[in-house]
């Protein structure tokens, strides 16, 4: 067993002759870059949309918000602006299009993806629908990226009104 996987010495040390990282904890020759993507919905705060590290693209949490816009898709508010319903079909589907815009912008691919942690506002409501939905976006068993599904209070109003579907995506880039 590596003695890095003991939990022992959980950072890379450059004094280990079996490690492949560099004194910084860095894989030298990386390259690390932010990625701001002039199609998709703009982040809700100061982040880039990725960040690529090696052959590795990581995803900020990504929304469903429409770029230049601060409706939220599948969202009917009320007479005094309060969400009276919501469509999670019609975010997912939104969410998923900022995903492969910043995918292709940062040189990768649906295909791709190797995890997503997927956020839900309502387990009990949506999970059926987004689970419907996943096997669609996923059809390939040799290109399914690995999921883990987690239900919180509330995501980020990232516009008009909450958002109840967000995802954070890893993928390859490069060769």
């Amino acid at each position: 067993m590596d003695s890095n996987l003991g939990g022992a010495n959980p950072s890379p040390s450059p004094s280990n002759s079996n490690s492949n990282f560099g004194p910084s904890g860095i894989i030298p020759g990386a390259i690390q870059s932010a990625i701001h993507s002039g199609s998709a919905a703009e982040p809700v705060g100061s982040y880039a949309h990725a960040r690529r590290a090696g052959g590795l693209l990581f995803l900020a949490g990504i929304g469903p918000r429409q770029r230049g816009s601060k409706k939220i898709p599948g969202v009917t508010l009320d007479a005094s602006g309060n969400v009276a319903d919501y469509d999670v079909a019609a975010q997912v589907h939104s969410c998923f299009e900022n995903v492969r815009i910043i995918l292709e912008q940062a040189g990768s691919s649906w295909d791709r993806i190797i995890d997503v942690t997927v956020f839900l506002t309502d387990m009990k409501r949506d999970f059926a629908t987004v689970n419907a939905l996943w096997a669609t976006y996923f059809k390939e068993p040799a290109t399914q990226p690995c999921r883990t599904t987690i239900e919180i209070k509330s995501l980020p109003q990232a516009g008009d009104s909450p958002i109840n579907f967000e995802v954070k995506v890893v993928a390859t880039v490069g060769q």
